[in-house]
């Protein structure tokens, strides 16, 4: 095939709307055009707000939930929720709970719908959780100056450097002519970089940043224009990555922050740690694993590419890429100093464990230098900040703190047992799927991974030593289901940031998307058998397979 010639019609540069699909510029977030809805998308969205509303109004004052309206202080796990409890009251409490279950009803169906913006639920939701009184002011609003908040902030700010220098772009063309001469190969590398990527940097949202732009690039070069529907190759490349940034962190207890709290949260019950290498060892074969499988799913079954999509599109086709690499010429200084301070970052991001420096502020000190006027790299107004991302952020941590003062999940699930009559009893491959099922699948209707760790590593602990379980062997297979948020738009900030490119619709996100949450879940109950069986996590004969 003539690509020189084929795709003439595509990119016609004496167009005066000629787009040019290697300006990393065109992939800033503020830039994105505004996706077309579909029209169950657009159903949802008429429907979103009188259900919210009715939804909170029906808990709020009408329907009576007896597991709420009889607690009793010997209900509440969280310490914290403890001395709320003695502080209100009972009868406070008990009003506390009924409202925080209602606004997160309500906060939800807003979510999914999507009925108005992400951002302006947050803030709905923050106020409501002040109003109620379930959050005091100071706390419900404190939640945007949360650490994780920060290092979001400061890592689009080295994302910004990376892609203003120059640096992104060459990295980009590089990679495509190393590669790019097909689209399977390109799918593959992204894998391992991704996998890198995990191992030193513990923030999603920072990995989505960097990944964002020269994905998109890529994207652009195999035919792929914002604004002008949906391709397979778009929707691969965005999904596959979507889905790699969240699970190749789930490979190492630095991959993110929820990991490492959900670490120190069961080495603080057992009174010693859990080690890089024992989560390495135990879910570096199983990521990659799932990795490939969802490469092979959006390859073949749900995103195929024609022969046509395989190659580059781009007018004057790999002869192009490699003048345009050869434009840029041999690396500049600005380049060279933005690649010394990523680099310098990554090291300090993997070592935290040597020096004590937390990932946030090893962020700031890499931020700082590179907005430093003459010494630094980048000037404040070229960095791309998506506000409404963070705001929405914000809103999920808050979300978290009503929850974890309310202690409504731990609540809920001790009166589920209770209702469904687990006795003392219980055999372990029980409470196995129970746990890591709901640990898993929660990831659809919660926001925040450090919320699902706050919340349901503390459960799983709670019912081995009520059943009588070694801690490891039911919270670590739960910690390790933390990472599998890419189903939904709102399921996590990567997710937020990745569906606003315009590339897939909600259903290509959710089929693809769940369908790899149950192949997750599937494989960590056959590891539980096997693999966790060998490494001595889980006791022998959980299932009664083998």
């Amino acid at each position: 095939m003539d690509l020189d010639t084929t795709n003439k019609t595509v990119d016609n540069q004496e167009d005066s709307n000629y787009f040019d699909p290697l300006d990393m510029n065109n992939y800033r977030i503020e830039k994105l055009p505004k996706r077309d809805q579909t029209p169950f998308e657009k159903w949802l969205g008429i429907l979103g707000v009188p259900l919210a509303i009715l939804a909170f109004l029906l808990v709020a004052f009408y329907l009576k939930i007896p597991f709420l309206e009889n607690i009793q202080l010997e209900d509440v796990v969280s310490e914290k929720a403890q001395k709320h409890f003695e502080k209100i009251g009972l009868e406070a409490f008990i009003q506390s709970n009924i409202y925080m279950l209602a606004i997160f009803l309500g906060s939800i169906i807003l979510w999914i719908t999507q009925a108005i913006p992400n951002y302006q639920t947050s803030l709905i939701l923050i106020i409501s959780l002040v109003l109620t009184g379930v959050l005091p002011e100071k706390e419900a609003y404190a939640q945007l100056g949360h650490p994780v908040m920060w290092l979001n902030i400061m890592s689009f700010v080295l994302a910004s450097m990376l892609v203003q220098t120059g640096l992104a772009k060459r990295f980009a063309l590089w990679f495509i002519l190393r590669f790019g001469k097909n689209a399977s190969a390109i799918f593959l590398s992204f894998i391992l970089i991704n996998l890198i990527l995990s191992a030193f940097i513990s923030a999603t949202t920072a990995k989505a940043a960097i990944l964002l732009p020269i994905f998109m690039v890529i994207a652009a070069i195999y035919g792929v224009r914002q604004g002008q529907g949906h391709k397979n190759f778009g929707r691969s490349i965005v999904l596959q990555n979507l889905l790699n940034i969240n699970i190749g962190a789930g490979a190492f207890v630095t991959g993110s922050g929820a990991n490492l709290l959900a670490a120190a949260l069961i080495g603080g019950a057992i009174g010693g740690s859990v080690y890089f290498a024992d989560w390495m060892f135990a879910m570096l074969p199983i990521m990659v694993g799932l990795m490939l499988i969802g490469y092979i799913l959006a390859m073949k079954v749900f995103f195929p590419l024609k022969p046509e999509e395989r190659i580059p599109q781009i007018a004057g086709g790999m002869a192009r890429l490699k003048e345009e690499y050869k434009k840029l010429g041999k690396i500049d200084f600005q380049e060279i100093k933005a690649l010394f301070i990523f680099i310098t970052i990554l090291g300090f991001w993997a070592t935290d464990s040597i020096h004590g420096i937390s990932a946030t502020a090893v962020a700031f000190v890499g931020a700082i230098v590179a907005l430093l006027p003459k010494i630094g790299i980048i000037k404040w107004n070229d960095v791309d900040i998506p506000w409404h991302l963070l705001l929405f952020s914000a809103g999920a941590y808050t979300l978290g703190a009503g929850l974890d003062i309310t202690d409504l999940p731990s609540i809920s699930v001790n009166a589920f047992f209770d209702h469904i009559g687990i006795g003392e009893e219980t055999q372990f491959w029980k409470l196995y799927l129970l746990l890591t099922g709901v640990m898993i699948f929660s990831a659809l209707i919660f926001q925040s991974k450090t919320m699902r760790a706050m919340i349901f590593i503390p459960i799983a602990i709670g019912v081995a030593n009520r059943f009588g379980f070694d801690v490891v062997s039911l919270a670590l297979p739960v910690a390790f289901m933390t990472e599998h948020v890419y189903v939904l738009p709102f399921n996590s900030k990567p997710a937020a940031l990745l569906y606003e490119t315009g590339q897939y619709s909600l259903t290509d996100t959710f089929k693809f998307g769940f369908t790899m949450m149950v192949i997750a879940w599937l494989l960590n109950i056959f590891a539980g058998e096997t693999w966790f069986r060998f490494l001595g996590i889980t006791p022998e004969g959980v299932f009664g397979l083998f």
